[in-house]
């Protein structure tokens, strides 16, 4: 049974999906949606509010939605708000990697010694889902991204949370890595989830197909001498889960390990089709 208070995926097709965020029903597009809505056009218009980008960015229904709203989605407590953009702060599709995470640095605390450290990395790291499992798991946490609104909206989702061991840095994600190098900090997990296209606040430039390769070299460097894990994922068209396993088997060359791939997917009822939302590959020890 889907928790109420939490995500669920109530349909997909014609392009669009429609999506339960706790109380509150949108209807937002999803290209890779082609086949047809398996609920009747009356269940799509009971939607509290819909939006689309046919015209550029526009809600329909916006003001009957809350100011913001609380999401109780696998352990983790998130604030949402209705964004410009048709972002709530939250992307379900990584709810697997968050339960993964946060029980994968679990189990290896339980099995290192007390005072062996568990430090993780997360880039482009939004408004701090794969931050706050990290640190619910254990693991001192460098939150990072280049927006200092997303590394605010993370930290109240902290605040939330009641979580004290992420530390907020609001920096280009390339600069920031080489910087952590020249000082020689190393950590044991890291997590990036790149956009196709990015600036930051000081006009820096990332597109993926560029700097993927260089980010991922550094952070092969930044991995301790006793790693636990690596996890990248990614929204963009063209970055198959093959794609990038071969970006992580380069980079991570010569490490011990096993490595897993896949899409991630949005997911509902037994009967409602999984949408896919992204692709990721992670390393782990």
């Amino acid at each position: 049974m889907n928790d109420q208070n939490g995500y669920e995926l109530l349909d997909s097709g014609n392009g669009r999906k429609l999506e339960r965020f706790g109380s509150v029903v949108l209807a937002r597009p999803a290209s890779q949606a082609v086949w047809q809505p398996s609920l009747p056009p009356e269940a799509w218009r009971r939607a509290h509010a819909s939006f689309d980008r046919e015209d550029g960015n526009r809600w329909f229904g916006r003001n009957e939605l809350p100011e913001h709203w609380i999401l109780d989605e696998s352990g983790i407590r998130f604030h949402l708000a209705s964004t410009d953009f048709g972002h709530l702060g939250i992307f379900p599709e990584q709810r697997a990697q968050w339960r993964w995470m946060r029980e994968t640095i679990r189990k290896a605390k339980s099995l290192r010694p007390a005072d062996a450290p568990m430090r993780v990395l997360n880039l482009f790291a939004y408004s701090g889902g794969s931050s706050l499992a990290s640190a619910q798991g254990g693991a001192s946490v460098t939150h990072l991204d280049a927006s200092r609104g997303m590394v605010d909206w993370a930290a109240e989702n902290a605040a939330l949370n009641h979580l004290s061991t992420i530390r907020w840095i609001v920096d280009d994600a390339t600069k920031f890595l080489h910087r952590e190098l020249r000082r020689g900090k190393r950590y044991e997990g890291i997590i990036l989830d790149p956009p196709t296209f990015g600036r930051g606040e000081r006009g820096e430039m990332f597109k993926i197909e560029r700097d993927l390769p260089e980010i991922m070299q550094l952070c092969r460097r930044l991995l301790s001498d006793d790693p636990l894990f690596l996890l990248l994922s990614a929204h963009t068209p063209g970055c198959s889960p093959q794609v990038l396993a071969n970006v992580a088997a380069q980079s991570l060359a010569g490490l011990d390990g096993s490595f897993e791939s896949g899409e991630m997917l949005l997911t509902g009822a037994p009967n409602v089709f999984p949408l896919p939302s992204g692709t990721y590959v992670r390393w782990y020890r």
